[in-house]
């Protein structure tokens, strides 16, 4: 049983590498956006293409790595677990962020090249409330998944009994 929980550790202890650097990353997103929003809300004909680019690029980072990195990775976590339950719930969780990836996209092919920035800069307002709402869902749903695929199989902390 010792020996169970090695492998498990020495297997699965860079997965908590990788949510870390992802949760990093998801920070860095969100500072951006905060940045843009604030750019926006200032003085919208002032907005350049700059933050609207790094903010897109960080989008994009981010989701990229949420679905070709993470969540395959928490998966795979699932299945050597043998945690079916968890496989099902992971599977409506990502359809439900595919949604939010969409959007994700939409922005980015909105805002890709400076003349499109420029036609659609009117819009970037209500590009901002849409993409609160949908990252805010995101990072729910990756929450949920991270909590059911990955904390679900982590090594418990002991928790003292009352006296």
């Amino acid at each position: 049983m010792l020996d169970d929980c090695k492998n498990a550790l020495e297997r699965w202890g860079g997965v908590h590498t990788l949510i870390d650097r992802w949760l990093e990353q998801r920070k860095s997103l969100l500072v951006s956006f905060i940045e843009l929003k604030e750019t926006c809300d200032a003085e919208l004909e002032a907005v350049s293409k700059k933050p609207v680019d790094t903010f897109s690029e960080l989008l994009m980072d981010y989701v990229s790595a949420g679905h070709f990195e993470v969540y395959p990775q928490l998966a795979e976590e699932a299945k050597a677990f043998g945690d079916e339950p968890a496989l099902v719930i992971a599977s409506k969780l990502l359809e439900r962020l595919e949604m939010s990836t969409q959007l994700a996209l939409e922005f980015e092919t909105d805002f890709a090249t400076p003349i499109r920035c420029q036609r659609n800069l009117a819009r970037l307002p209500a590009w901002i409330d849409r993409l609160a709402k949908g990252l805010n869902e995101r990072f729910m749903l990756e929450d949920q998944l991270i909590a059911r695929l990955h904390a679900a199989h982590s090594p418990q902390k002991e928790t003292p009994t009352p006296a």
